[in-house]
């Protein structure tokens, strides 16, 4: 059986992430390819429990402790859900995965990217994503589309000025991994970001499938 592959989708709150994960599991079931979603933090049961915690906006903690509880929570979602489905021939979609501990807990909360590489390292063993799609959208945008978000989550809490620094890690992040990752402008309409991604799946099948 032919493994599958591992695409993930990167971006700020707002970018519409979870609105186009759904278009690209239709496009690429429509392709015959079987697929199955998930999201991070969380994709298990524990990790949902993480992801409560890592989310309430009640909780105070230091910042090193969110990034061993996102990396926690990661272990288990490689172990129960991303790895075993790969291994039978699925493909996996994923709602973030580490690039954003680098924008969150790197570029936001400033933990030190060497300390991000050795959690990486072990947790991960040399793991990536075959493809990640980075929905790159301005804040002050992002901010207006999340106006309509009754209770906001500890992260969508922070000032502009840490999710500045969150699109700056994420665009360093695109510009020294640019094979892997493909960028998007996610302030084009959802029809034009549609036609975008159709564009990069068909290049991304092609060169798997050839």
């Amino acid at each position: 059986m032919q493994k599958g592959k591992f695409i993930t989708l990167e971006g700020i709150d707002g970018a519409g992430k979870s609105t186009h994960l759904s278009w690209i599991a239709d496009y690429l079931r429509s392709q015959g390819i079987p697929v199955l979603t998930t999201r991070e933090p969380g994709g298990t049961q524990l990790g949902e429990h993480i992801r409560s915690l890592l989310l309430d906006h009640r909780q105070m903690m230091h910042a090193e402790t969110e990034t061993l509880l996102m990396f926690a929570a990661r272990r288990e979602h490689l172990d129960k859900v991303i790895l075993p489905a790969l291994d039978q021939g699925n493909w996996v979609l994923s709602d973030r995965f580490t690039d954003a501990s680098y924008a969150y807990q790197g570029g936001g909360r400033g933990v030190l990217i060497e300390k991000l590489q050795i959690l990486e390292a072990w947790i991960q063993e040399g793991f990536q994503p075959d493809l990640t799609l980075y929905f790159d959208l301005s804040i002050e945008a992002a901010r207006l589309r999340m106006q309509s978000i009754k209770i906001a989550d500890r992260f969508e809490k922070e000032q502009n000025d840490f999710f500045h620094r969150v699109r700056a890690a994420y665009l360093a992040r695109a510009n020294q991994c640019p094979e892997r990752i493909q960028m998007l402008d996610a302030s084009h309409s959802i029809t034009d970001i549609s036609h975008q991604l159709q564009k990069i799946l068909r290049s991304f099948l092609t060169s798997v499938t050839s």
